[in-house]
């Protein structure tokens, strides 16, 4: 079982991104922390199993002052039996992020930290619009290392409008530079109803060309590994040892309580007669209902039952996205049913294609599945 939780505030909304995110003064973020520990009360029981991990997720957690981010820790602690807890992350904004916050996350027990470098040019990061500089990044290593957080992660984005290979590549050695454990290298999704996706519908900004996406994520697994940091899923690059525990359990399957406003959950997790089943739900996404929500003991929160057949394809969709593939003694433990029985026929004409290789009882995408990944799972979605 794994624990997430979402501080939804942001100084400024990037350009970019539609997660759920929005200003917000001091009180709100009082009374966001007293919401989440009310929330992490009502479901206590729902870990039904020792929390493995933490990570606590934004908008911008490191916003929250010191001493309210400690209050936070510290009820987490009190409401969840967090002694088998491993990997315990945060997200941070290089923008805001300072010695006391990093010490009162360590203390806290916070061991990982995840960054939002995007870029290494001023100009990429006010076109992204990002807060901070490419400064700031270096010396936000520097402090979370002071304060005892070895264990980071650098965020990156490529296929940004205007950036070059260059710039790319300039970012890629700026971020190894600084020796983290971790990188994550998203190809920008331009979502609908962002400023951003707004400028490439006026085509005011053009993305760049698929060919030099490509090459971007090339380069990315090239430097990465001349520095010991290897890919083990689609966007992410670490040392041995250091894969993200968190996000492998969501690509795995493993149940999480989600604690705060639009938080998902994955929960209910069986396996009977009719096969392995489990309950998603979602919070309320804005403040307002969020509180209202928690008065009425989250009566209005309904879960969406996914279906065995559904549960399956999730596995295979997930696993794909993984270097090491999907396993099948591990299918077949979760499902009861053999992944050859329920995808074998169309998984072997893949494999003919040259998009899935069989490997010691792995299915794995190759580097041709990986460039067209989504259309190797449209051929698995009706299997």
């Amino acid at each position: 079982m794994e624990l997430y939780v979402h501080i939804p505030f942001c100084r400024k909304k990037c350009r970019y991104c539609a997660f759920v995110s929005f200003p917000g003064r001091e009180d709100d973020y009082e009374k966001t922390v007293e919401l989440i520990l009310r929330e992490a009360r009502l479901r206590r029981n729902e870990a039904s199993e020792p929390i493995s991990s933490v990570y606590i997720g934004g908008g911008t957690p490191s916003l929250l002052p010191p001493a309210l981010f400690s209050r936070l820790l510290r009820g987490l602690n009190d409401i969840f039996d967090l002694s088998a807890v491993a990997e315990f992350t945060s997200e941070a904004n290089p923008g805001t992020v300072t010695a006391p916050w990093l010490d009162a996350a360590a203390a806290g027990g916070v061991n990982r930290l995840s960054l939002g470098m995007q870029a290494g040019q001023e100009r990429l990061l006010r076109l992204l619009g990002r807060i901070h500089t490419v400064e700031q990044v270096g010396e936000s290593v520097s402090l979370a290392r002071r304060a005892g957080i070895m264990n980071l992660n650098l965020d990156l984005i490529f296929g940004v409008p205007t950036q070059t290979l260059r710039d790319w590549e300039e970012t890629l050695d700026l971020a190894l530079s600084l020796e983290p454990c971790h990188i994550s290298a998203y190809g920008l999704i331009p979502e609908e109803g962002t400023p951003l996706f707004e400028d490439l519908e006026r085509e005011s900004l053009l993305l760049p060309d698929p060919d030099l996406e490509r090459e971007m994520y090339t380069a990315a697994k090239r430097k990465a590994a001349a520095r010991g940091l290897y890919p083990y899923e689609v966007s992410n690059f670490a040392k041995k040892g250091y894969e993200c525990a968190h996000n492998l359990g969501y690509w795995t399957q493993v149940p999480y309580i989600g604690l705060g406003v639009s938080a998902a959950s994955m929960t209910d997790v069986h396996l009977d007669q009719n096969g392995f089943s489990y309950a998603r739900s979602v919070n309320p996404d804005t403040l307002e209902a969020y509180e209202q929500s928690l008065r009425n003991q989250r009566a209005d929160i309904s879960p969406e039952r996914i279906s065995p057949a559904d549960a399956r394809f999730e596995t295979v969709m997930l696993g794909l996205r993984l270097y090491r593939g999907v396993n099948e003694a591990d299918f077949l433990r979760m499902h009861g049913v053999s992944l050859s029985s329920c995808y074998g026929e169309k998984m072997r004409a893949l494999e003919k294609q040259g998009l899935l290789i069989h490997d010691r009882g792995f299915w794995k995408l190759t580097n041709r599945g990986f460039d067209i990944q989504n259309s190797v799972l449209v051929e698995l979605l009706d299997s």
